[in-house]
C-alpha cells in the first residue's frame, strides 16, 4: 500500500476533510426567506425598536431586532455569509459574528420560516362561540374575508377620495354647528330623554350605527389588502355588540392605511348623522322638532368622537399608536412608571424618546381619564337639576 494509500486511510484526516466540506457548504448557502413572510415596519416597545414578524401559514409572530430585520431582508437567495456579512459591515459598522448568524439561520429555519423548510399545521379554526351566558362571543359569518370583500367591491366607488373628503368637510362643520351652542345641547338632551318613543328607535338606530363602525374597519382593511379574520357578535350582559377583526392588521402597507382602518368606524358613525344634521338645519330654531334632534345629533356626535380618544382599547388608542410609531403604548408605560419608581437608574436602558414618550403619554393619559369622569358629571348633574 503506498503512502498515499495509508493517508486516505487515516480516520482523522477523513475527518477533518468532511469537516471541511461541511464548512465550505456552509458559507456557500445562499438562504431565502419562505414567500408570504410578513414584516412590519420598526416600531418601539420599551426601551427597544421592534419589527413584527409573522408566519403566512401558522399565523405564529414573534419579534426581531432592527439588525436581525436588516439581515432578514438580505436572505433573497443570491448572498452567502460572505455576501451578508459584509453588507452588514457596510450598514453597522460591526462585523457580523458567526454565531449569530448560525443562531439566526437557526431561528428561522426553526419557525419555518426559511424556503423550503416544512409547513406547519395550519391552525385551527376558533370555535364558533367562547365564553358563557354573561360574557362570550360568536362568529357569525362563516367567510369572513368573503363578506367583507363583497361589501369592499360594492362600496368601492364611494373609496374615492374625492367623494369621501366632502363628506368629511360636511359631518365636520355638522358637529362644529351643532356643538357651539352647549345650552341647546342640554335642552336638546333632555327632551330627546323626555320623549321614549323617540329615544327607543334612536337607540335602536344608535347600536346599527356600532355594528356598521366594526364593518367599516373590515371594508378599509380590506381596500388596503387586509385579511379579515373573523365577524360576529361580542357581549357583556347586557350589552350586545359587533366585533370585526383584521388579521394583518399590524403589518398593512404604510402609516397612512393603518390610521385609515383604525379611523374607519368614527368616520362611518359621523356620516349616518348626516341626513338627522340636515333635518337639523333646515328646521326653524322655535320648530318643536329642533331640540330633540339636537340632542340625537349631540349623543351621535360623542358616540363617534369618544372611540376617537386615545386610551385603551378605543381606536384613537391605535391612531395614537400609529402616529408615534409604537406598539403596547398602554402596557409599556405602565412598566416604565414602574421602574421610574426606583430612580432614574433604573430607566437608564430607555432611549430619551422612549422616556419622554412614555412620561408624555402617563400624564395625558391620566388627564383624559379625569376630562372624561368630570365632563359625564357635569352633563348628568345639569340634566338633573333641569
Amino acid at each position: 500500500m503506498s503512502a498515499v494509500d495509508r493517508t486516505n486511510d487515516d480516520p482523522s484526516t477523513e475527518g477533518r476533510s468532511a469537516g471541511s466540506r461541511s464548512v465550505a457548504a456552509a458559507r456557500a448557502y445562499r438562504p431565502v426567506m419562505r414567500p408570504g413572510v410578513l414584516i412590519g415596519p420598526p416600531v418601539l416597545r420599551g426601551p427597544r425598536t421592534v419589527h413584527l414578524v409573522k408566519h403566512p401559514v401558522s399565523g405564529a409572530a414573534f419579534e426581531v431586532g432592527p439588525k436581525e430585520r436588516f439581515v432578514m431582508g438580505l436572505l433573497d437567495g443570491t448572498r452567502d455569509v460572505d455576501d451578508v456579512v459584509a453588507a452588514y459591515a457596510g450598514r453597522f459598522r460591526l462585523r457580523l459574528p458567526e454565531a449569530q448568524w448560525t443562531r439566526l439561520l437557526g431561528l428561522l429555519g426553526a419557525r419555518g420560516l426559511l424556503a423550503g423548510a416544512p409547513d406547519p399545521a395550519p391552525p385551527e379554526p376558533p370555535p364558533a362561540r367562547t365564553g358563557t351566558f354573561w360574557k362570550g362571543s360568536r362568529r357569525t359569518v362563516a367567510d369572513a374575508h368573503a363578506t367583507a370583500g363583497r361589501l369592499h367591491r360594492l362600496l368601492s366607488p364611494l373609496l374615492n377620495p374625492w367623494v369621501q373628503l366632502p363628506l368629511v368637510v360636511a359631518y365636520a362643520v355638522m358637529a362644529v354647528a351643532v356643538l357651539a351652542r352647549p345650552a341647546a345641547l342640554l335642552d336638546g338632551l333632555a327632551a330627546l330623554l323626555a320623549r321614549p318613543p323617540v329615544l327607543v328607535p334612536f337607540a335602536v338606530l344608535l347600536w346599527f350605527s356600532v355594528c356598521l363602525h366594526e364593518l367599516a374597519h373590515g371594508v378599509a382593511a380590506r381596500h388596503y389588502g387586509g385579511v379579515v379574520t373573523e365577524i360576529g357578535l361580542r357581549w357583556r350582559f347586557p350589552a350586545m355588540m359587533m366585533y370585526c377583526t383584521v388579521d394583518n392588521y399590524p403589518f398593512l402597507p404604510g402609516r397612512r392605511a393603518k390610521l385609515v382602518v383604525a379611523a374607519a368606524g368614527a368616520h362611518v358613525n359621523l356620516l349616518l348623522l348626516l341626513p338627522v344634521g340636515l333635518w337639523w338645519a333646515l328646521l326653524d330654531a322655535a320648530d318643536p322638532a329642533r331640540p330633540p334632534l339636537t340632542g340625537m345629533l349631540f349623543a351621535g356626535i360623542v358616540q363617534a368622537l369618544g372611540n376617537l380618544v386615545p386610551l385603551p382599547p378605543l381606536d384613537g388608542y391605535r391612531i395614537l399608536s400609529h402616529l408615534l410609531g409604537t406598539t403596547h403604548l398602554a402596557p409599556e408605560t405602565r412598566t416604565y412608571l414602574a421602574l421610574r419608581r426606583h430612580g432614574r437608574e433604573a430607566v437608564t436602558a430607555y432611549p430619551p424618546r422612549a422616556r419622554r414618550l412614555y412620561a408624555s403619554y402617563a400624564v395625558a393619559s391620566a388627564a383624559l381619564v379625569l376630562l372624561a369622569a368630570g365632563g359625564t358629571c357635569a352633563v348628568v348633574v345639569l340634566l338633573l337639576t333641569r
